[in-house]
């Protein structure tokens, strides 16, 4: 079973070489690397060029790039990563065991790489309320057989909750791996711009989207 890990990217030079550099025992392993740059104006496509299996290009937006990545991919799997997300040892292996079962598409449980406690239980939140309801967020490392992904449609083409949407489609279709083993993923969002207000948007937000807000509007406010 190949997996296809895809990242999109957007003006990430510092952290692509170390994410590609991390991923590279997977490609000596028969596994693809697919970079969709987002139209970066630094080093970045240079950086990941010999890193990876292809580096495409494509207009900015996660879900544009990450359907566009998909569309390429040559595996039987589709492993969506974000360039500031690690993956655990063996990911691709814990990845093919899963999808021997019924589930045809997962998410890995997250860890915030800050050290502050209260990130803990942040954590634990983030990790118990995916596991209840099925809801997978980009931090968390999705993955989907490329059968069920092009079947549901890929990502809706919409700049704020895509993972959300797809989420929501793909449990309505197959059974979802809800992993034990963690990514660790940045916190530098939730450290600069306060641990609690980050909370109260991210509620604010989903709660907005699940009303049926318009993404467009929410986007603004999440990057405001």
């Amino acid at each position: 079973m190949q997996i296809s890990i895809i990242i999109p990217v957007l003006n990430e030079a510092p952290s692509i070489a170390v994410c590609l550099g991390r991923l590279q025992p997977y490609r000596a392993q028969g596994h693809e690397i697919i970079v969709v740059d987002g139209g970066s104006h630094d080093d970045t496509a240079e950086i990941a060029r010999p890193l990876a299996d292809e580096v495409l290009a494509s207009p900015a937006g996660r879900a544009v790039q990450m359907n566009h990545g998909a569309r390429a991919a040559q595996g039987d799997v589709l492993l969506f990563l974000h360039a500031d997300t690690q993956l655990p040892d063996a990911a691709c292996d814990v990845i093919c065991a899963a999808l021997q079962t019924a589930a045809r598409w997962g998410r890995f449980d997250v860890r915030l790489s800050g050290s502050a406690p209260s990130f803990r239980l942040i954590e634990f939140m983030m990790n118990l309320r995916s596991r209840m309801t099925r809801i997978a967020t980009g931090d968390q490392a999705m993955f989907v057989t490329k059968d069920l992904f092009h079947t549901a449609g890929g990502f809706d083409d919409i700049p704020l909750m895509e993972d959300i949407a797809l989420s929501r489609c793909l449990k309505k279709k197959a059974h979802a791996a809800c992993l034990h083993e963690r990514v660790v993923t940045s916190s530098r969002r939730w450290e600069e711009n306060g641990i609690f207000r980050t909370i109260l948007l991210m509620w604010r937000l989903r709660f907005s989207y699940w009303l049926g807000a318009d993404p467009v509007r929410l986007v603004r406010q999440y990057y405001r």
